[in-house]
């Protein structure tokens, strides 16, 4: 049913049809979570199980950061492998299910509806993320090298499907019991599946090829991310075990300083392809991506204070609510952020531009947003994210409106550029239409 590439032709990047529905749909993501957090801006004051926090939560893990990732993974791909994706079919089709099954599967969670919209939504998304899988897996054995971060990115996407696997087993448990155990306590297992699993193993094997490749850096250490790739997917492995024998909380500070630990070697590798970059002017969006870097360090600080309540015999569900926010809309959001206008305007230049380079007058990508957009996002963001935080902390109502009002704004300034690249059309085309 689903035709594959024929190993006999050239490389090509992944059409832009494939990537385009992807970034659109994050964006309106972002917008629809910034939107529901401000209007259930009192849900952040209570516990962390409720229905409105958990449909943000997986907004953001799904219709945000996932979906960007897929569209940006299919674009990347043939980059890493230096071969033509696998199936542009399995790509549409990957699409198409996780954007239907998103929506349900929010509606599930907001109105805390475990029956079949969730459940719907949770096997189409389960499916969709089987396909990419497969296309992945199929694309990097074609090719004849054994690229780091491709491995990183075909590991991380076997934890996202058992992520997605184990969170649809979680939904059923709803109506159909399946474990004794109370539900709330079989959700660390499903979030860091995800958090470390899928997103940091991605976000580490992606972002060690696009950041040194758009400072110009000369720097490459292959050695250390595999180190970092063993690292991060050993503790995964050791966390489940533990979690799954109840093993004492102070032993969890085992796999979480591996973490932290991969986590300084990657900051260490950034530091290094910044030091030996080419081009010394480093625009915004590279900070912001740098920045997010450093974010990264921030939920490991707090998962350990997590574990010294644990072992004290207490839970500080603003510090668990805290944990979530400071990944979802910190680490993850500004990576997104820095990395859209890095690839996005080369997509859509590519698409209007490519046939036609050379031949005349083109813009250069970076022209195909708005700077003054990005860096007012850019302050939103910042302000919203710090903002939100204190309210978090403070349980006051009216700062978490106002955190929640500033990341909405960034969210919709987010839209408008993201949509300005998107809908960008040949200027001079016309004029060499009225020539001819």
């Amino acid at each position: 049913m689903f035709a594959g590439v024929n190993s006999s032709q050239p490389v090509q990047n992944t059409t832009h049809k494939v990537v385009i529905p992807f970034y659109a749909y994050a964006a309106v993501s972002l917008f629809a979570a910034c939107f529901l957090m401000l209007i259930s801006a009192g849900s952040f004051t209570g516990h962390y199980f409720n229905p409105h926090v958990l449909a943000i939560t997986h907004i953001m893990a799904l219709g945000w950061g996932t979906m960007i990732i897929l569209g940006a993974g299919y674009q990347l791909i043939p980059v890493l492998i230096e071969k033509s994706l696998y199936s542009i079919k399995l790509a549409y089709w990957s699409f198409f299910l996780a954007a239907a099954g998103i929506p349900f599967l929010a509606y599930g969670f907001y109105y805390f509806d475990m029956g079949w919209p969730a459940k719907w939504g949770g096997r189409l998304i389960l499916i969709a993320v089987l396909l990419f899988v497969i296309n992945l897996a199929k694309s990097i054995q074609k090719s004849k090298k054994g690229n780091v971060h491709a491995w990183f990115m075909l590991a991380a996407s076997g934890w996202l499907f058992i992520t997605a696997f184990y969170g649809l087993v979680l939904v059923y448990n709803f109506t159909f019991p399946i474990y004794e155990r109370n539900p709330v306590d079989l959700i660390p297992l499903h979030a860091h599946t995800g958090i470390v699993g899928w997103f940091l193993l991605l976000v580490i094997g992606v972002g060690s090829k696009l950041i040194p490749m758009f400072m110009i850096s000369k720097y490459t250490n292959n050695k250390l991310l595999w180190l970092i790739f063993l690292l991060i997917n050993t503790a995964l492995l050791l966390f489940i075990l533990l979690y799954i024998f109840n093993v004492g909380s102070a032993i969890f500070l085992l796999p979480v300083s591996m973490i932290l630990i991969s986590l300084m070697l990657f900051a260490s590798y950034c530091y290094k392809s910044y030091k030996q970059r080419i081009r010394k002017q480093v625009d915004g969006q590279m900070k912001i991506s740098l920045l997010s870097v450093l974010m990264m360090l921030v939920p490991v600080a707090v998962i350990f204070l997590l574990i010294g309540f644990f072992v004290s015999g207490k839970e500080n569900l603003r510090v668990v609510l805290l944990y979530g926010f400071v990944i979802f809309f910190g680490w993850i959001t500004a990576i997104i952020f820095g990395m859209t206008f890095k690839t996005l305007p080369f997509i859509i230049w590519n698409k209007v531009y490519g046939k036609i380079a050379g031949l005349g007058k083109t813009p250069n990508p970076k022209e195909l947003y708005s700077e003054k957009l990005f860096k007012v996002m850019s302050l939103s963001y910042l302000s919203g994210f710090v903002t939100f935080i204190a309210g978090i902390l403070t349980i006051e109502r009216v700062v978490l409106t106002i955190g929640a009002s500033l990341l909405l704004t960034a969210a919709f300034l987010y839209c408008v550029n993201a949509g300005k690249v998107l809908l960008h059309q040949n200027p001079f085309q016309n004029d060499e239409r009225n020539n001819q």
